[in-house]
């Protein structure tokens, strides 16, 4: 029995994105094929930052990152993302040993997740707890889409509501594991919730040009991003309170680009909003597609 893998749902499928194999392949295949390659002249795919919500809002955005994956470069995968349903002020550990997607399962490297435990500031998560957030699972079929049938782990982190110094801690131990040639890194974070329904209009005056505000305001913390200052990323997130649900993985991946002291770039790729806010009424979710070179390869 205890031998027995522990598995972890596709449990938003059915509703999130599509429950049947053949559908969700397609889908996600219209998304690949509609998106642009980046022309890497030598550079080397290290991380990615993409969006959670429902496919039908934010998989065409999440494609423009994932299509410059080249799944044969990487044995292990990093995927971060934030914790929407629990409290937790730390970073948390899989349950499962498998991860199961409409298109194939995903093998968690436990041996990893084991060398995470013995470090502090970690906590095991519940099936539930596991199974009820999304930031995670909605990566996952492009995961198994991109690498298909190549051997590969993943490493899911669910990361809490942390403060700077922790930040930092995380940065410096996932720097280790950013270092590794075979190592890719993917941030799940949507960006701006705007709306009374996420409790956030801030915008004065016209508020006909909202969606312009909007986008301002993210591409002014996404320029943080791209120069990998997690300082001024964490500053701009407490001057503006913008609704970026990743910003905690985000401002570890940061660290962990600081700590790693590999040269890097990286850049935004694509920007969306779900609609465009016009009125008082109307509500949006902003999507970023976000990738980080190596400006050689190993």
């Amino acid at each position: 029995m205890d031998n027995i893998k522990k598995i972890r749902k596709a449990s938003h499928s059915g509703s999130w994105y599509e429950k049947s194999k053949e559908k969700l392949d397609n889908t996600l295949r219209s998304y690949l094929t509609k998106a642009n390659t980046i022309d890497f002249s030598g550079k080397f795919l290290k991380g990615l930052i993409g969006p959670h919500a429902g496919f039908e809002y934010s998989g065409p955005t999440a494609a423009f990152a994932y299509i410059n994956i080249n799944p044969t470069n990487y044995n292990r995968v990093f995927l971060l993302g934030p914790s929407h349903h629990i409290y937790i002020n730390s970073c948390g550990l899989p349950y499962a040993d498998i991860y199961e997607t409409p298109l194939g399962n995903i093998e968690i490297d436990s041996e990893i997740i084991e060398q995470l435990k013995k470090n502090k500031n970690f906590i095991s998560l519940k099936k539930s707890e596991e199974e009820n957030e999304h930031s995670l699972e909605m990566h996952l079929p492009f995961i198994k889409k991109i690498f298909g049938e190549n051997d590969f782990k993943l490493i899911p982190i669910m990361v809490g509501h942390i403060d700077k110094n922790i930040q930092e801690y995380y940065g410096k131990i996932l720097a280790d594991y950013l270092k590794d040639e075979k190592t890719l890194f993917i941030i799940s974070s949507d960006f701006c919730h705007w709306g009374s329904h996420f409790d956030y209009q801030p915008l004065e005056g016209n508020i006909k040009e909202a969606y312009k505000y909007i986008e301002d305001l993210d591409k002014t913390g996404i320029e943080h991003i791209e120069n990998q200052d997690a300082d001024k990323f964490g500053n701009y997130l407490d001057e503006t309170n913008n609704t970026i649900c990743g910003c905690y993985p985000i401002l570890c991946y940061l660290n962990a680009l600081k700590y790693s002291g590999l040269n890097t770039n990286t850049e935004l790729i694509r920007y969306a909003q779900s609609s465009q806010v016009k009125n008082s009424r109307d509500s949006s979710v902003s999507y970023a597609a976000i990738i980080t070179t190596l400006n050689e390869k190993f």
